[in-house]
């Protein structure tokens, strides 16, 4: 029988265990998997908070449906008939620019009708298939990419508010190649994002005609998926599914390289041998476990920097809220010095978020570009919130109900050189066979980012395993 270890019981360490079993099962193989989490509970960043009647997400409050890996996941958990779809009124998103709610054009007459961007900018957003294609190694930020082909304006009112509520990041640090690889490849095979949409605009018509959600300029496609008590459910029902023993408060302090596997030293002194030791922690925390074994991959995963945020819960009576909250909520736009990032509208997006005749808030504090904000007094971030809601949604009430979250290492920042370092890792680990990496610190923040690499280091495990058998 093979040990393997899985570092981490949040949603990667969780999925990537699942899968494990499930192959292991397939190939007849034998195996035990035992999963370490530092804290005191599973789950990771995902925890849903239930209070006063108030349904509040600690981290992610859901997925998106468009892509297979994480419903394929709820189906073989045998939860895909309790999934709970977002209202329609999410597809209504905002963006708060010039001191206005401009909503997101989901076409191209809406968006020649929109105020979001002025006349100058939507002509130089036209020009944008007169701008060569910029072939090559260099890996570009997505702010010197948005400048070169899109223009400032379209920088600071799309793409810069879609980066701070993906990544909480700033633009002018964070890779093209290694955040949105997608836009870099239609540059490179098209030579333009104009050029890529007309050669791709049959295939997009046929997806909606049968159904399919598909991009548009309001967001990402798909549709925000969750459970009725919370994205936790999702965990929880992993738990619930696995057959590998989960134990909390089990941090690893060094993981030390041993004849046919790993000795892994525990925070509490004890040791844990293991033939395989797949890591999901966070890149810090991996860091630190593997200064001793290998100093150059500690390095190279200290150079993954995270962004903290402040999670700010606040309810309301319904009546003491004037505007219209159909929609998912707003983004700031880049350079409107407000305190937030924005506010989702939870209540709206979701039912059972709040108490009948209440609505439930939730603003993001901090992020790349305001690393300060994660000091803030618990007073300072609820003035500040207030004070972003009075200015952009004219609420004068105070909150009824407050919950703040506070994630000093939230979300990892992928920042030019990211794809180079995953590289240099990569041949690192190739020195230390067993030894496995995934999480939301290499190849995607999403929880379909990190189901989809759970079930590839699950394979490769799997691979390895077979290789041994042979």
């Amino acid at each position: 029988m093979t040990k393997i270890v899985v570092l981490g019981a949040g949603i990667s360490g969780l999925s990537t265990a699942y899968a494990l079993e499930n192959f292991a099962r397939r190939e007849e193989l034998d195996i035990e998997i035992l999963v370490l989490e530092k804290l005191d509970r599973s789950g990771g960043k995902i925890m849903s908070v239930k209070s006063e009647g108030f349904l509040c997400e600690w981290g992610p409050n859901g997925f998106l449906d468009n892509k297979p890996m994480t419903l394929d996941l709820c189906r073989a958990l045998g939860v895909d008939s309790v999934l709970l779809r977002s209202s329609d009124n999410a597809r209504k998103r905002f963006i708060y620019a010039a001191e206005t709610l401009h909503r997101l054009p989901e076409d191209a007459i809406s968006f020649f009708k929109s105020k979001l961007i002025s006349w100058p900018g939507k002509l130089r957003l036209g020009c944008e298939m007169l701008i060569p294609a910029k072939r090559g190694t260099v890996d570009e930020t997505l702010a010197a990419f948005a400048r070169r082909r899109l223009g400032a304006e379209a920088l600071d009112r799309l793409i810069g508010p879609m980066v701070s509520g993906i990544f909480a990041g700033d633009p002018e640090t964070m890779s093209l190649r290694s955040c949105f690889p997608r836009i870099y490849q239609l540059e490179q095979e098209y030579g333009g994002l104009i050029k890529a949409m007309a050669k791709l605009g049959k295939k997009s018509r046929a997806e909606r005609k049968a159904g399919k959600q598909v991009a548009s300029a309001a967001g990402p496609g798909g549709v925000l998926t969750s459970f009725t008590g919370g994205i936790q459910e999702l965990t929880d029902s992993l738990i619930e599914k696995l057959q590998a023993k989960v134990l909390t408060d089990s941090g690893v302090a060094r993981i030390e390289k041993k004849q046919g596997g790993f000795l892994l030293h525990l925070e509490d002194q004890s040791r844990i041998e293991a033939e395989m030791v797949i890591s999901s922690v966070p890149a810090h925390a991996l860091s630190g476990m593997l200064a001793e074994l290998d100093s150059e991959s500690a390095s190279l995963l200290n150079q993954i920097p995270y962004a903290s945020m402040n999670v700010v819960c606040f309810g309301y009576q319904q009546d003491r809220i004037s505007r219209d909250l159909e929609g998912f909520g707003y983004l700031i736009a880049k350079g409107e010095k407000r305190n937030t990032l924005g506010t989702l509208w939870d209540s709206s997006i979701f039912p059972n978020r709040a108490p009948e005749g209440h609505v439930l808030l939730r603003s993001m504090l901090g992020g790349a570009t305001n690393p300060q904000a994660i000091n803030f007094s618990e007073d300072e971030v609820r003035q500040k919130t207030m004070a972003d809601l009075k200015k952009i949604m004219g609420i004068e009430a105070a909150p009824d109900f407050v919950r703040i979250f506070r994630h000093r290492q939230a979300i990892p920042q992928y920042i030019p050189g990211h794809g180079a370092r995953l590289a240099a890792l990569d041949s690192r680990m190739d020195n230390f066979k067993g030894l496995f990496l995934t999480g939301n610190a290499f190849s995607g923040v999403g929880i379909n980012d990190c189901v989809n690499a759970s079930n590839q280091i699950a394979e490769k495990v799997i691979t390895a395993l077979k290789q041994q058998r042979l």
